[in-house]
């Protein structure tokens, strides 16, 4: 899978700051999954959470208390 660009991550979120809690906060819910490692067998989590952001998979709120 190839890795979308910095760009386009960024045009979706107001700083890096937030890319990276949606991210983190995507990439641990991918985790969570019982069937993660089935369905996505060799992908790491992280990396599909940034390839979800860039293509408009996963919305997130941001509020005062954080990521929702």
């Amino acid at each position: 899978m190839k890795q979308p660009s910095l760009d386009i991550l960024l045009s979706k979120v107001d700083s890096k700051y937030t890319l990276v809690l949606a991210a983190a906060k995507r990439a641990r819910t991918l985790m969570e999954d019982p069937e993660f490692e089935v369905n996505y067998r060799g992908s790491k989590p992280v990396s599909l959470a940034f390839d979800e952001i860039a293509k408009g998979k996963y919305h997130f709120e941001l509020t005062r208390e954080g990521i929702k």
